[in-house]
């Protein structure tokens, strides 16, 4: 009787989870990325010794002080996984099956590259020969893309990203700062291990070169501007950039801090070669009037 009581728990228990809605197209384009992180880093970085960012850099140490007898695909693995899965909770279980597909990938694809395929990746990158600015620049930009991608549907190709995510705010830091304290700590040990702060120094590299490549797959290379305006004409203002731009404008009841006089603020998103535009309208029709400017990574509109 026990044992039927235990058994009904542990079936209502499961069929209370809730799986997470996953999407084909994203697995599609995780694979993509977890591809093209490979390429980057197995034929840029991998053969001259320089170092990628994070579980990513890590793993790749570790391989070469295992004298390569542990491949760089399980370190990716066996590091990887645990994180992704304490940070199951937190970042949700979408989150963490698109992570651990897309590390999967990107661990498949070097395993393939540096054991499999006929491509020489032990003394030079095959596409950059020795040169370390090429490898560095090239490398970090090409898995900066796939890390992005990552990132861009619903995933993350590094654990350490998870864990910044979960400690930073206890610590008192920032995310990014996190993330860069890991790499400068990483890249120091690279120093001392290898007796020669070169490579480090160019992994520094790579890793600005990913961080911008990052930002531009996830933000967009052209990003939009927002324009907050504070003016006492907002009848005139609101009809005149409508018209010229023929798009909304949204408009907030404001009053000056100062002087008690009823103001209203106006929000306006634009693109980078209308600033111009919107600040010669707004000021042609109030002289008097505050306008910010702003940058915005991404809009998001639902048409109803």
């Amino acid at each position: 009787m026990k044992h039927s009581n235990r058994w009904k728990e542990l079936r209502r228990r499961v069929s209370s989870l809730r799986l997470p809605k996953l999407r084909w197209s994203n697995f599609l384009a995780l694979t993509i990325a977890g591809i093209v992180n490979g390429f980057g880093v197995t034929i840029f970085l991998y053969p001259v010794h320089l170092y990628d960012s994070g579980i990513s850099g890590t793993s790749m140490l570790l391989t070469q002080l295992t004298a390569e007898h542990l491949p760089l695909s399980f370190f990716l693995l066996v590091l990887n996984l645990p994180l992704f899965l304490f940070g199951l909770k937190r970042q949700g279980g979408a989150f963490t099956i698109y992570s651990i597909y897309a590390v999967g990938i990107y661990s498949l694809s070097a395993w393939l590259i540096t054991d499999v395929l006929p491509v020489d990746v032990s003394m030079a990158s095959p596409l950059a020969g020795t040169d370390l600015l090429l490898c560095a620049l090239f490398g970090g930009l090409i898995s900066g893309i796939g890390s992005g991608l990552t990132i861009r549907y619903g995933g993350a190709m590094d654990g350490i990203d998870v864990m910044a995510v979960i400690f930073a705010k206890r610590l008192g830091l920032s995310v990014g700062t996190f993330v860069m304290i890991y790499n400068v700590i990483l890249y120091v040990v690279c120093g001392f291990v290898l007796e020669s702060w070169i490579l480090p120094l160019y992994s520094i590299v790579t890793y600005a070169a990913a961080l911008k490549t990052i930002d531009f797959v996830v933000e967009g290379v052209d990003r939009s501007k927002a324009a907050t305006i504070i003016t006492a004409k907002p009848d005139e203002i609101c009809s005149a950039l409508s018209a010229r731009f023929g798009s909304g404008v949204t408009r907030i009841a404001a009053q000056g801090g100062f002087s008690n006089t009823d103001l209203a603020m106006i929000y306006f998103v634009v693109n980078r070669f209308q600033i111009i535009q919107v600040r010669d309208i707004v000021h042609r029709l109030d002289p008097a009037a505050y306008i910010s400017i702003t940058e915005v990574a991404d809009v998001f509109k639902r048409d109803l």
